[in-house]
């Protein structure tokens, strides 16, 4: 299959990244860049495009029409870092993740669409995707990825699957729009050349004389006659992010919005590595004090969005704030492989109910770590001695004994014999004569006038009526 490559471009990405992590994202917002003295509006979302404000604008001359905006820095390292999320996010797509470009990703998506689906089926769930974490993109395909972002500069969703379209759709854009350095388009524009179809007109020798090297190999590459050399994006092996909030905050309820933030990104950083996670750790940084720490183990990995906010809702409900507090932070450094839980095809639970899973994490979080217990066995032939609470559902195998009740009364009772059938015994049980608990009995499995299966035993050469000791199922 011949590659195809989709190039996302992310337009307003620093401004992105800003108003995903605001509670109002219709407010008008600015991003100032420039020394102290001279402060120049870098990008403006639209509620701030509508009060006149416009990017390269003076910060003075903005708000000389206008106080009824908030700021933020245009943080190039902010940048960076989203970059890097998205394309962990991209990883769940394609092996073959570039940040060869700024501020744009580049995936071979040829080999994924028998995975995904056609291309325009694809494209789609790469949107809703991408919007849902809060991202505007422009999306093209085409059969190389300098191609593929080319075209992102002045086309979004258009999709090129052929050399010989490639060629139709690429001649007719400007020389300044194709990727050149801007002293070289400058040049081209000089010599009366403005679309890419008069450039390849011209014999290559010429070009040769007056221009770099770069262009020629620049338009064998735009054209696919010259492979790109990309280095190739690994996820690293933990989750590190943080919000800041714009104030201080005393309440919990007010700590939900960055919280749903944080999980789901954690959520898709998980997805893109095809991975779990089993603990993490919530920092609260206070003013003037060590942050505080809300560590959240889990008994299994998961990675499901709303299971993992909910988890981590119910043990910060639980949590004293010390202090108001100034950002969130979510580390996870345990991110063992992610094994999706079997499901039947028809699921015949309630529709409210919930998978065992979710529930018991859910009580985990509510009422705290201990108070959930599962059972496990032990080495240990006596009845009452044979089991353990414990709190990690990974227990030994069962011992090849005989049947045995999944109900076992507390204490033993008598037994009317009236009517009743022994099925199978005795089993003989002597145990227990090293720590004081000796017990010699044979045990019975019964069945009741009723149609009951019990277990019952009588001790080793006594008399009288059968104990029962439990009830099977």
């Amino acid at each position: 299959m011949n590659p195809l490559w989709a190039c996302i471009l992310l337009p307003q990405l620093a401004l992105d990244g800003v108003m995903r992590q605001r509670i109002e994202p219709t407010e008008p917002l600015v991003l100032l860049g420039g020394p102290p003295q001279r402060r120049v509006l870098q990008a403006v979302n639209p509620a701030a495009r509508a009060l006149g404000l416009k990017p390269g604008q003076l910060l003075s001359a903005a708000q000389a029409l206008t106080r009824g905006f908030a700021s933020a820095d245009y943080d190039l390292a902010a940048i960076e870092r989203w970059q890097q999320f998205l394309a962990a996010w991209a990883y769940g797509f394609s092996a073959q993740v570039s940040l060869h470009y700024p501020r744009c990703l580049l995936l071979e998506v040829g080999s994924s669409l028998g995975l995904f689906g056609p291309w325009p089926h694809f494209e789609a769930r790469l949107r809703r995707e991408l919007g849902e974490l809060g991202f505007q993109q422009r999306i093209t395909l085409a059969p190389n990825p300098v191609a593929a972002r080319v075209l992102a500069n002045v086309h979004d969703g258009l999709a090129i699957g052929d050399a010989a379209e490639l060629r139709a759709a690429l001649e007719p854009l400007p020389v300044d729009r194709i990727g050149l350095p801007r002293e070289t388009a400058s040049a081209l524009a000089r010599m009366g050349l403005r679309s890419l179809q008069q450039l390849l007109a011209l014999p290559r020798d010429g070009l040769a004389r007056r221009f770099p090297a770069e262009l020629l190999r620049h338009l064998d590459s735009l054209l696919g006659e010259r492979a790109l050399a990309l280095e190739f994006y690994r996820p690293p092996d933990r989750f590190d992010a943080r919000i800041e909030l714009n104030f201080e905050v005393e309440s919990h309820q007010a700590l939900l919005f960055p919280l749903r933030r944080l999980t789901a990104d954690l959520a898709a950083y998980l997805a893109g590595r095809d991975s779990g996670v089993q603990r993490f750790t919530l920092h609260l940084e206070h003013r003037n004090r060590p942050a505080s720490q809300l560590v959240v183990g889990l008994l299994s990995a998961e990675r499901d969005p709303a299971m993992l906010l909910e988890l981590t809702r119910g043990r910060l409900e639980q949590l004293q704030l010390p202090a108001p507090v100034l950002a969130l932070r979510l580390e996870a450094r345990e991110l063992p492989a992610f094994a999706p839980q079997h499901r039947q095809l028809f699921d015949e639970r309630p529709q409210q109910s919930l998978p065992w899973e979710q529930l018991r994490e859910r009580l985990r979080a509510r009422l705290g770590d201990e108070a959930v217990q599962g059972l496990g066995v032990r080495a240990d032939h006596r009845p009452e001695q044979s089991w353990q609470a414990e709190s990690d559902r990974r227990t030994p195998p069962l011992p090849s004994v005989g049947p045995r009740p999944a109900w076992l009364l507390g204490e033993p009772q008598p037994l009317a014999e009236a009517g009743l059938l022994i099925l199978a015994g005795p089993e003989r049980i002597e145990s227990g004569w090293w720590d004081g608990g000796d017990l010699r009995r044979d045990y019975y499995l019964v069945q009741t006038r009723s149609g009951q299966r019990a277990w019952a035993f009588r001790p080793v050469g006594g008399r009288g009526p059968l104990q029962l000791h439990g009830w099977f199922a």
